[in-house]
Order: structure tokens, then C-alpha cells, then sequence
């Protein structure tokens, strides 16, 4: 399977926001220098990590900090959950993560590897005029040097980022970051994610879904589907008629 368009007779969208980590850029590319510092244990760190840092935004989205008469909510930007997550992940499979290796890791995540059909789908979007967008719940400064590797800062025409707001997805306030800067209803954006959960939450927010299969997973089962699912960025194209 290729592209399942799962609701026929859906509208046109009139513009496109990307999830970013997993979507755009390759969590697990990290796994590489992981098995350099820690021979053997690379791709277990890497998706213990990965695993561990969406963890760990869900835990901070659903809890508070007590004080005064009210509670206030609980928020560390994603940059410092990454961290955390690296370090709860280094010590699950026992190894010495000192402050070297940790800088290391730190600054490959800054730079993911970005997938090989990115750029491409990004310039044919931006050639028919579809505006183009990230959703994220990576901090500011997380998505600009990851974009600027990549060279797609000029093919972006927004970079939204759940720090705005300080929770993350899945709450209904980093979502609606999307159609407030693109001034269109949400049934008009198409939202793209290789997470299923994103792709499901995005879904029952109300923007158009595709999701990215990248993994050959089966999708949650809570009931709603995504519009779309494919396993190449490449299909994006096809929903805004682009050759």
C-alpha cells in the first residue's frame, strides 16, 4: 500500500501543516552516533528516547504545579524534555552517559537527518502557491537549526510551535496555532504525521489527515481514522493536484 484515500469526495485542501520529528526529520537517524558512544546499544537508546520524550510531554500536559490558590500548569520546553528522556533512556540499558557523550547526542538531535523526499515535495508545493507550514511540539530553537540543515527554511511559509502555548499535543491549544496563523478553517488544512496518536488527535480536532506510515504500523483503534494514509511524503502532492 501506497496511498489509501479513506474518506471519498474529500474537499481540496488549501493548505498543508507537517508534523515535524518522525514526519520530517528521522528521530532514529540519531541511533548512529548512539552506537559509536555505546556500541551494541543504538537503536535501543534511540527508541527509548524517542519513546520516553513523548512520554514525558503527555505526563507534563496532564499535570500542575502547585501554588497559591490556584494550580498553575506544569511546562519544560521540549528541548529540555529531550534531555531528560536521553538520560532516562542512557540508564534503562546501563550505560555512563558523562557530559561529553550527552552534549554530543544533544547537538545530533539538533541536526536529524531529514527524509530524502522532503525538499522536493516542499518546492512543488510552494511552485502551485499551497501554503506550507510545521506544527510542532519541538521549541523554536529546536525547528530552526533542524530546518536550516535541511535547507527547507525558505520552503516553509510557517513555523508553529507548542512552546507558544506551553503544552503539547495532543491539547486542542497547539492545534488551533494552525488555523489561527493560516486564517483558514481548520477543514481546509491538511495536517500530516507519521505518528498515529497526532494523526488521530489532529483528526478529531477537525483538519484534514494524512497519515504517514513511514513504519508499516497498523493505526489506533480508538475508533476515528485519518482522510489519508500513505508511506512517502511524496503523496502529499497528489491532494493538492501537484505533478
Amino acid at each position: 500500500m501506497t496511498f489509501e484515500n479513506t474518506t471519498p469526495n474529500q474537499a481540496v485542501p488549501k493548505a498543508v501543516l507537517f508534523d515535524a520529528y518522525g514526519t520530517l526529520f528521522d528521530v532514529y537517524s540519531v541511533s548512529m552516533l548512539a552506537e559509536q558512544l555505546f556500541p551494541s546499544q543504538g537503536q535501543n537508546i534511540s527508541v527509548i528516547w524517542r519513546d520516553k520524550q513523548i512520554e514525558y510531554t503527555r505526563l507534563i500536559n496532564t499535570s500542575t504545579t502547585a501554588g497559591g490558590a490556584t494550580d498553575a500548569p506544569f511546562y519544560k520546553p521540549f528541548w529540555d524534555v529531550t534531555r531528560d528522556a536521553l538520560r532516562y533512556a542512557c540508564a534503562k540499558v546501563k550505560v555512563a552517559l558523562d557530559a561529553e557523550k550527552e552534549e554530543r547526542l544533544m547537538n545530533q538531535y539538533r541536526a536529524l537527518s531529514a527524509f530524502p523526499e522532503n525538499k522536493a515535495v516542499l518546492q512543488s508545493l510552494k511552485a502551485h502557491g499551497v501554503p506550507t507550514g510545521i506544527l510542532s511540539n519541538g521549541d523554536m530553537g529546536m525547528l530552526g537549526v533542524a530546518i536550516r540543515s535541511a535547507g527547507l527554511d525558505e520552503l516553509l511559509d510557517h513555523v508553529l510551535s507548542a512552546d507558544s502555548v506551553g503544552c503539547y499535543k495532543t491539547h486542542p491549544a497547539v492545534y488551533a496555532l494552525g488555523p489561527k496563523a493560516l486564517n483558514l478553517p481548520v477543514s481546509d488544512i491538511l495536517f500530516v504525521s507519521s505518528n498515529g496518536w497526532d494523526a488521530l488527535a489532529a483528526t478529531w480536532y477537525g483538519f484534514q489527515t494524512l497519515w504517514l506510515n513511514r513504519q508499516g504500523l497498523p493505526f489506533e483503534t480508538l475508533g476515528a481514522q485519518p482522510h489519508h494514509i500513505a508511506n512517502n511524503l511524496n503523496d502529499v502532492k497528489t491532494l493538492f493536484s501537484a505533478p
